[in-house]
């Protein structure tokens, strides 16, 4: 059975995992919502900058710690496609943001963080780099949205079907020792 991660690691998974899914409800509803659009997108370009910052520090974490290891018992490709999924999220997680930022500097818009706290821009004006961006970013925010989706069904199956406490590694509640 697997430890648990230290408590900071699993507070800032759970608050990143919060964060994603308003990041994504957010984007879906500012496509959906005109009338909402500018409030939508105050919200979602610091949230969208927080969540670079945060996974960056996570990167972090993950590069120079050490994880509770996974389960002896777990098929080779179990293990394998858990790190890649990591891995992939991280990626995303990095690339969304980033292509983000890119998108709205090829606009010509702004980067409010707050009042007057602006990010400067990362490319310089072009309509046609936005036309590429903004697909891109929309196909960056459906993968991290599948990916996202596969995380969460392989959490719940280690917590209901496998019951190999690697759910609970990652769980605020869980009864395990901290490492």
């Amino acid at each position: 059975m697997p430890e648990t991660f230290p408590l900071l690691w699993r507070l800032l998974h759970w608050l990143m995992a919060a964060m994603i899914l308003a990041m994504l409800a957010i984007g879906i509803s500012m496509v959906a919502s005109l009338s909402n659009y500018h409030a939508l997108v105050n919200v979602h370009r610091p949230l969208g900058i927080l969540i670079l910052v945060l996974v960056a520090i996570r990167l972090l974490i993950r590069i120079f710690s050490k994880s509770p290891p996974l389960p002896r018992h777990m098929p080779r490709h179990l293990r394998f496609a858990a790190h890649a999924s990591h891995w992939i999220l991280y990626g995303l997680l990095f690339a969304l943001p980033l292509v983000g930022w890119a998108m709205l500097s090829a606009a010509g818009y702004p980067i409010v963080l707050y009042g007057p706290l602006h990010l400067p821009a990362i490319l310089p004006h072009s309509d046609q780099l936005y036309a590429l961006l903004r697909p891109l970013h929309t196909a960056l925010a459906f993968a991290l949205f599948a990916v996202f989706l596969a995380h969460f069904g392989a959490a719940l199956a280690h917590r209901f079907i496998f019951r190999d406490g690697v759910f609970e590694s990652m769980a605020i509640g869980s009864r395990r020792k901290d490492r």
